[in-house]
């Protein structure tokens, strides 16, 4: 009922009391009109009428004209918006209830179709069943692989409770620590699939490995349906449902990478924030009347950041999230400043403007003051990232160049939206996103210049244009997904890594504005041709022929890609795995570059001296101490590094010591050329600042087998990719016998 305008007559007017004979009857006629009314509007949004803004003429009973053309008015309205109502109640119930199971069901075949669709690129790029085990973890690149470690590790456990007591006091994942796994990483995922596949009757015809993949694969198949539950609810068609998860199994390139990067934790959590958006779409459907609706809101965030909080044990990092500063700061500032609506525009204004900087700067001194208070460090490496990346700090910061230098944390690529616009998505995106934006900016001001005491018919917001009137009164839901489509989509052309929070809302949105009433109504009205009759034949034509011109235009390649047959080929990295799991000790320690260490760690089980976990200050420190291997220092400095973690092998990666994938200035070994204060390789500028390094490069010199090298590091294992040398510990004579040299001297 968002700005509809009833009947608008005061029962009281001089004019009806002087109507004689007629008095009880208007009053009567009138008070029957208002309740059929209302009960029309109900019916129209059980039905799926619900309207952000509608073009309606304003029917008021005249207070100077005669008996008969009073009469006339108040009936022609009664006949104008009366509707059979018994008709209504006998059919609407059913044809809802058929609508609204075809619109699920058609949800789950496009969740369904997403989740084989992925699953066979994932089966054609690697082959994945005709696999060796080993080839199969080696898969699991990166941070993927540790993650699925511990899966693998609670299925070996030789009970449930001694899985978790190992994932509570671990010594294998960094050397010479005990961590508390569940405190430090976000893995009961791994947990709770572990203890899903020991408790139930699967093992006999399901490895585990599938189960794992297929759970996660699943997991799309529940992010295609919250994106059409979302656009569902916007638009009130489930036509809008179909078209947003068309183009999210279509755009696949930009809206996931599950097929090859399984256990990363976005592809856990951005199906379950894309439920949380369809449940708060749903939620904030109704009119708001009362501000304690929003309050809730972010008591549940609260409540939620507090559980995982206590489940991890008492992580520190969740109470010096961003997040909860900011919700503290907003419950604190909007309960201390009262009184925005009052004044003229122009003082509200400067009042919402001071509100807001009070909001940001209370925010940013919680999140300061709860970081000294707990002496948290986990996310400082961010903000280094973030400060550098805008130019608002150093930019030789280790940490934060390892992020500068990879292209996914760079600004979103132009090709990204070309794709989009090839999809016949980023069009109506982007009208949507302007229209609706528009419409919103419009109510606000609109709100924030009426009166706190205006009456009914003055909170209808209403934009003229031209003969017509379009409402700007803006459903909260509508408004809500604005804005978080907003922020989304600076983020991910802020970063193109995190382009996967916004593309798949980005369907959503889309979606919706095709086909919901409210972006035709503003783009009829402005054409002076809008009509009830207009817009549902739009709505509903148009998304079909796009679905149409989408099945022609990428139906073919579909199946091209789907039908795309490739094999996994990595015999370097499974002759290195099968080496380490047959010729070294079950407790040696190994250090390296973090990727490989977590593979590593997941197919021989060995110790590490770090890993790609990098929300760990010490661990952060370690990873820099440990790359000093391919940076200019002498075998003595590079022997104590590796003796203080207690390493036992060294695992050097040709791919690193000389890589060319990066620029110069981004390439590994020239960061940690720029942290040490040493001239970078190769041609170009250098900062006067920079010196010549007085060693060589450790990674390149020590397959010279010199003899200061050899006296400190065996070599054990050699291919075309890997080094492995063996750490040679100090003996006690030798270092009394240097001690005692030193002394003489």
């Amino acid at each position: 009922m968002n700005g509809l305008r009833l009947l608008s007559v005061d029962l009281n007017s001089p004019h009806l009391r002087n109507w004689k004979g007629c008095d009880h009857w208007i009053r009567s006629r009138i008070m029957d009109l208002r309740k059929r009314t209302k009960q029309k509007i109900q019916a129209e949004e059980r039905c799926g009428g619900n309207k952000l803004m509608t073009t309606t003429r304003s029917y008021v009973l005249p207070k100077d004209k005669g008996k008969g053309d009073g009469g006339d008015d108040v009936s022609a309205f009664a006949e104008s918006n009366a509707c059979s109502c018994s008709g209504i109640r006998s059919w609407c119930p059913w044809r809802r209830c058929i609508s609204m199971a075809a619109g699920l069901l058609l949800a789950g075949l496009l969740g369904l179709a997403q989740a084989c669709c992925v699953n066979a690129i994932h089966e054609n790029l690697l082959w994945f069943s005709q696999l060796m085990e080993v080839q199969r973890e080696i898969s699991f690149r990166t941070e993927c692989g540790l993650y699925y470690s511990y899966y693998k590790q609670m299925l070996q456990a030789p009970s449930i409770q001694q899985g978790l007591s190992d994932l509570i006091n671990d010594n294998l994942t960094e050397s010479r620590r005990t961590i508390n796994l569940l405190q430090r990483m976000n893995i009961y995922q791994e947990v709770f699939l572990s203890l899903f596949y020991r408790l139930l009757p699967i093992q006999t015809y399901l490895e585990p490995i599938y189960f794992y993949i297929y759970t996660v694969f699943s997991l799309q198949a529940v992010y295609v349906i919250a994106l059409y539950l979302t656009a569902w609810l916007l638009s009130g068609s489930w036509l809008a449902g179909a078209l947003a998860g068309v183009w999210y199994i279509l755009n696949r390139i930009d809206t996931t990478r599950v097929e090859f990067t399984i256990s990363l934790r976005e592809n856990w959590s951005l199906p379950f924030l894309a439920l949380q958006v369809a449940a708060i779409t749903c939620y904030l459907r109704p009119q708001l009347s009362i501000l304690q609706q929003v309050t809730t809101l972010y008591l549940i965030q609260v409540s939620s950041l507090l559980s995982v909080w206590l489940l991890q044990f008492c992580n520190s990092m969740i109470l010096g999230s961003l997040v909860l500063s900011f919700i503290v700061a907003v419950l604190f500032i909007r309960h201390c400043q009262t009184g925005l609506k009052t004044g003229n525009l122009l003082t509200r204004l400067i009042k919402l403007l001071l509100h807001s900087i009070m909001v940001l700067l209370l925010t940013f001194t919680i999140n300061y003051l709860t970081k000294k208070a707990l002496r948290l460090q986990s996310d400082e490496h961010i903000f280094k990232f973030i400060w550098s990346k805008f130019g608002l700090g150093p930019t030789r910061d280790f940490d934060a160049s390892l992020y500068l230098c990879e292209e996914a944390f760079g600004l979103l690529p132009l090709d990204t939206l070309e794709r989009l616009a090839a999809s016949f998505l980023l069009y109506p995106y982007i009208l949507t996103l302007l229209l609706l934006c528009g419409t919103l900016a419009a109510g606000a001001v609109k709100n924030l210049s009426r009166r706190s005491s205006g009456s009914a018919e003055e909170k209808n917001e209403v934009v003229e244009l031209g003969e017509h009137s379009v409402l700007t009164v803006v459903r909260p839901d509508v408004a809500y997904n604005m804005m978080h489509t907003l922020f989304f989509g600076l983020v991910a052309f802020s970063t193109m890594r995190m382009k996967y929070i916004w593309t798949g809302h980005m369907c959503a949105v889309a979606a919706y504005g095709l086909c919901g009433t409210e972006v035709w109504t503003l783009i009829l009205t402005v054409l002076r041709c809008n009509s009830k009759t207009l817009i549902r034949l739009l709505r509903y034509s148009v998304p079909l022929v796009l679905m149409a011109c989408l099945y022609y235009k990428f139906w073919p390649k579909l199946k091209e890609e789907l039908s795309e047959l490739r094999e996994f080929y990595d015999p370097d990295t499974v002759e290195l795995m099968t080496w380490i799991s047959s010729k070294t000790p079950q407790h040696a320690v190994f250090a390296g570059s973090m990727q490989l260490l977590a593979g590593i760690k997941l197919c021989t089980g060995r110790v590490l001296t770090n890993h790609p976990h990098y929300e760990d200050k010490e661990l952060r420190d370690r990873t820099k101490q440990v790359y000093q291997v391919y940076a200019h220092r002498s075998p003595q400095d590079i022997h104590e590094i590796l003796l203080s973690l207690g390493a036992d092998y060294l695992v050097l990666e040709n791919s690193i010591c000389y890589e060319r994938r990066h620029r110069r200035g981004c390439r590994l070994r020239d960061l940690l050329d720029l942290d040490n204060g040493h001239i970078m390789d190769g041609p170009g500028d250098n900062d006067p600042d920079l010196v010549a390094a007085s060693h060589p490069r450790f990674c390149e010199a020590i397959k010279m087998d010199l003899a200061e090298y050899i006296s400190l590091f065996t070599r054990t294992f050699e291919n075309k990719t890997f080094h492995v040398y063996r750490v040679k510990k100090k003996r006690r004579k030798s270092t009394k016998s240097w001690s005692e040299s030193s002394g003489t001297q």
